[in-house]
Parts: structure tokens; C-alpha cells; sequence
């Protein structure tokens, strides 16, 4: 088994090197999504054994992802580990994912566990999704202690940090570029259980996870802006339902996530950012969010 790393870096200052140095031993991708920060020079110049694929500008996760994965696909992996950049692997992630990959042979997602930065309380460890109703609900054992030691199916990876398979890639196809990003990991879980592959929790591939670092932190708005529209879009491919039932799906939806907007330290911006996605759902409106 060949297992690539992919990491998509968008001015990430340190924390890309911090990711890069962890998947030492590992063959890897960076993929450079336009940064105008210096950190594509600065990773050139300290890891001369990753290569560095630059786009000409920020192409969002899913389309940067995607360049990885081909690139990855291209040098003959059977693996790709797509890890963000603000993620630190822990050590033992690798041969975590070659084990579970030989175990489980319908595997075409295999889903690391994904810790807080404290590297003892979860983030991710397994997680569900009801395209009927847009909702997925919290992570399981997201802010609980790691105590989750197991292995087992789940319905939906975390894209903190997945290993996806060539047959995944080739029967299911890629990561939606449209999304740009947020929820196009849901989108590909969705395709990859609909093609009949399994998706496997694997708990010894584990990784610590900032989060948000790439929209902004937790002051941004534009993780609700793109979490609200691409659970629209993603639910209606992947579970069409008649009209009415369609317009009640998307209320479930708007009002989950008016609900995180009020816990949010930016309130109005946060309410105005999920209105927005959900104008732009209706009016199928995708790729980066407008300036206007």
C-alpha cells in the first residue's frame, strides 16, 4: 500500500511547517492555494522533500484538495491522507492507516481521530448525517475526553484529516469543487456509502486540530455562510424530496444554524451569514462567497 499525505496550505504561516513536520516519513504533497503570505517560499526553502504544487490563486478546499489527490493519484498512491494545515499528526498515524486499510478491504474512507489542541479532548470521533433532515447533530464525543479506542463504521468522515482510496476516487469522484469549501466532506461520505464503500473510524490514526484557521478563526462569519449553503445543497443531490418537504428541510436547516449564530461573539454578522447562504442555496449561487 502507498500511502501520500496531502496538505492544502492558504496562508498558513506556521502552522503549515507544524503539519509538514509531523507526516515526516510520510511522502507528501503541499498544494498552495495562492497564498500571498510568503508561507508557499518558506515551505520550498525547509522541506525540500515535499512537493509543492502552486495554484494561481485561492481555488477554496475542495478544487486545492482535489489538485492534491490527482497529483497523489498521479504518483501511483493507493492512499491519499488529506490533513489541513492547521492539524499536527500524531505518531503512529501511518502505520494506523496501513493496518486498518488491509482490515478492511471495503473501506474507500478511513477517518482519523481528530483531538483538540490539548491533545486529550476530542474533536471528532465518528459522526452521523440525516440527509433528510440537513442535520448531522454534534461529533460524537466532541469536548469529552479521549476514551474512544475502538474501531467501527460511522456514516461521515471529518476533512481535518481523512485517508481516501484510489477506488473511492475513481468510482465516486472527487471532492465537489462548487462547495469550495465546508461540507464537501459530508458530500463525499454521502457518495463514497452510496457506491457501497464502508467508511471506517480508525482511533490510533490520531491528529490535533485547531479548526477555522483557514476562514478566519472563531470571529469569522464564513464558516456559517458556507455551512448553511452547502448543507442545502449537499441534502438536496444526495436526498431530493418534493417541493414542500424541500422548503421545510431548508427551515430545519436555517434555524440549526441561527441557533450556533447566537452563541456566536460576532452575533449579527454570524445571522447575517446564515441568511446569506441561504439566499444563495435558493439561488443556487456556489463557489467563494461574494464581496457584495
Amino acid at each position: 500500500m502507498k500511502l501520500v499525505a496531502v496538505v492544502l496550505n492558504w496562508n498558513g504561516g506556521e502552522d503549515t511547517p507544524r503539519a509538514l513536520d509531523s507526516l515526516a516519513g510520510i511522502e507528501t504533497i503541499c498544494v498552495d492555494n495562492g497564498s500571498t503570505d510568503g508561507s508557499d517560499r518558506e515551505v520550498e526553502r525547509r522541506f525540500p522533500k515535499v512537493a509543492l504544487l502552486r495554484l494561481d490563486e485561492n481555488h477554496g478546499f475542495a478544487a486545492g484538495s482535489n489538485a492534491g489527490l490527482v497529483e497523489a493519484l498521479e504518483r501511483g498512491a493507493d492512499w491519499v491522507l488529506l490533513m489541513n494545515n492547521d492539524a499536527v499528526a500524531e505518531p503512529g498515524l501511518e502505520d494506523a492507516l496501513r493496518w486498518a486499510a488491509f482490515a478492511n478491504s471495503d473501506a474507500g474512507i478511513l477517518a482519523c481521530k481528530v483531538l483538540f489542541e490539548d491533545g486529550r479532548t476530542v474533536m471528532y470521533a465518528g459522526a452521523s448525517f440525516n440527509a433528510w433532515l440537513g442535520y448531522s447533530g454534534r461529533r460524537l464525543g466532541y469536548g469529552q475526553p479521549d476514551n474512544f479506542r475502538e474501531p467501527r463504521l460511522v456514516q461521515r468522515a471529518d476533512g481535518a484529516a481523512m485517508a481516501v482510496s484510489r477506488q473511492l476516487v475513481e468510482q465516486a469522484g472527487l471532492f465537489d469543487e462548487t462547495l469550495f469549501a465546508y461540507v464537501e466532506d459530508v458530500d463525499l461520505s454521502l457518495r463514497a456509502r452510496a457506491h457501497g464503500f464502508d467508511i471506517v473510524f480508525v482511533p490510533d490514526a490520531v491528529v490535533r486540530h485547531k479548526g477555522s484557521a483557514s476562514t478566519g478563526g472563531s470571529t469569522s462569519t464564513h464558516n456559517l455562510y458556507y455551512d448553511t449553503r452547502n448543507t442545502i445543497f449537499v441534502t438536496e443531490w444526495n436526498q431530493p424530496l418534493p417541493i414542500g418537504l424541500r422548503a421545510l428541510r431548508r427551515g430545519v436547516i436555517v434555524a440549526s444554524h441561527l441557533l450556533q449564530a447566537a452563541a456566536h461573539p460576532k452575533r449579527r454578522a454570524a445571522f447575517e451569514a446564515v441568511l446569506e447562504g441561504w439566499r444563495d442555496a435558493r439561488a443556487g449561487r456556489s463557489g467563494q462567497r461574494s464581496s457584495r
